[in-house]
């Protein structure tokens, strides 16, 4: 194919894991992918905002070709570097401000009352007061969360008025990673009068939801919202930690058909258009209750593998699309699989990481299990606490994604992957958490 016909994406964190799948769309024949940024430049430490634009911008500007589309699958600051490159070197997105309203927990949670009462009570803590206090109103148990997190980062289930404190303090000590460069984004935005003097480093709290999660993909292009996909999201018994996202869900119809209906107004008054979002809802199906956990402004990378097994495309196909200004409808069912599920396998006490399988043995498992991914995470030597981006209760030691008949037949593809890894600890060193 001559250069002439070949189309410059500029992935803002590309990273190794998902190039396969974004090299599986639709015409990626005629597209060139580029890595902006690496993860680590994005994501790791305390995010310096202006250095981080400012090295996207030489490195788009030192570039001798077109610029066809600027995107990217992770969140803040990948997600509001996306619009504010789009808007610097014309290239399609959603606005600035729909993202900030999408990820900002707390500005979201006054938009999102605006057109529906399918979320939990809600208010500010107040970081400073000592004590900290819940917001009046609210009940135990609840969840204290930074207004800006990723990967359930700082967010603390809480049963008590003792360990309310003890969560406030560690977020505390760790909100202004993220809170302090999110400001540089709301000194972008115009704010509402209720947002005035709220900032990025703000604690939520809100009354924990039961039943079982369910996450809900889907766009909006030109204003019309399409929903492709549900998925189930299993956790690990007794703990709030993921053990896998599966799909399709195996919720009734209806109960889908009122999701969608929700998430399509929600995502409507938001203003959210030409791109892709990812919506995280509890269901209730004792009293059927639906209740919105907290919006993405982006699709689910984590999801590409399962979207590609069971309908034939990996979801990152909408996200190239709405970029360049094409169709961004998936197929249906047209994968080589009923379902799929991402698994993680996780340890719940910290320990250092004795053996991990080489990528040979990685290649091997993978040919001998056919439909199956694997992606370990520590390396040799590492202590699990020092693991980044992990989740309050436990560490994430590899990512499994199979591709099966059914549920059961999901499960043994997991089982025999966990048992072929052979991942082994040691004892962590003395005062390790666990």
């Amino acid at each position: 194919m001559s250069e002439d016909n070949v189309r410059n994406v500029f992935v803002v964190g590309l990273d190794e894991a998902n190039l396969p799948t974004l090299q599986a769309v639709p015409g990626a024949e005629s597209l060139r992918f580029h890595g902006l940024l690496t993860v680590d430049e994005l994501q790791g430490g305390e995010v310096r905002l202006p250095e981080v634009l400012e090295k996207a911008q030489s490195e788009l500007d030192a570039f001798d070709g077109s610029i066809d589309a600027i995107v990217g699958y992770w969140d803040f600051p990948v997600s509001t570097l996306v619009p504010i490159l789009g808007e610097r070197y014309g290239t399609r997105t959603t606005s600035l401000e729909s993202v900030v309203k999408c990820e900002h927990k707390y500005w979201s949670r006054l938009e999102q009352r605006e057109v529906t009462d399918r979320h939990p009570r809600f208010g500010r803590v107040d970081l400073t007061a000592d004590p900290p206090r819940p917001p009046d109103g609210l009940r135990f148990p609840m969840w204290l969360k930074p207004a800006l997190s990723y990967s359930s980062e700082l967010a603390f289930g809480v049963e008590d008025e003792e360990e309310f404190r003890k969560a406030v303090a560690e977020i505390r000590e760790g909100i202004s990673r993220i809170g302090r460069p999110f400001e540089h984004i709301l000194g972008r935005v115009d704010l509402p009068p209720e947002m005035d003097g709220v900032g990025g480093r703000v604690c939520l709290a809100e009354e924990a939801l039961s039943g079982v999660q369910v996450a809900v993909e889907g766009y909006v292009h030109q204003g019309e919202v399409t929903v492709y996909g549900t998925l189930d999201s299993i956790d690990y018994p007794d703990t709030p930690c993921f053990l896998r996202h599966q799909y399709p869900s195996m919720l009734p119809p209806r109960v889908v058909a009122r999701l969608h209906e929700v998430t399509e107004r929600v995502m409507r008054r938001i203003g959210f258009d030409n791109a892709t979002f990812s919506v995280e809802y509890f269901y209730d199906p004792g009293s059927q209750d639906i209740s919105l956990l907290e919006i993405n402004p982006r699709h689910s990378q984590s999801h590409a593998e399962l979207f590609q097994y069971v309908d034939g495309v990996p979801n990152h196909h909408p996200m190239i699309a709405l970029a360049l200004g094409e169709d961004p409808s998936m197929p249906h069912r047209q994968g080589p699989y009923a379902m799929a599920a991402k698994w993680y396998h996780r340890w719940f006490t910290d320990g250092v990481v004795r053996h991990v399988p080489s990528p040979e043995d990685i290649a091997r498992i993978e040919r001998d299990i056919p439909g199956v991914r694997i992606e370990v995470l520590p390396e040799p030597g590492q202590r699990l606490s020092d693991l980044s981006q992990q989740d309050s209760y436990s560490y994430e030691l590899a990512h499994i994604f199979t591709g099966g008949d059914d549920e059961a037949d999901l499960r043994r593809k997991y089982d025999q992957c966990v048992a072929a890894l052979g991942l082994t600890f040691d004892e962590p060193p003395e005062g390790a958490r666990g």
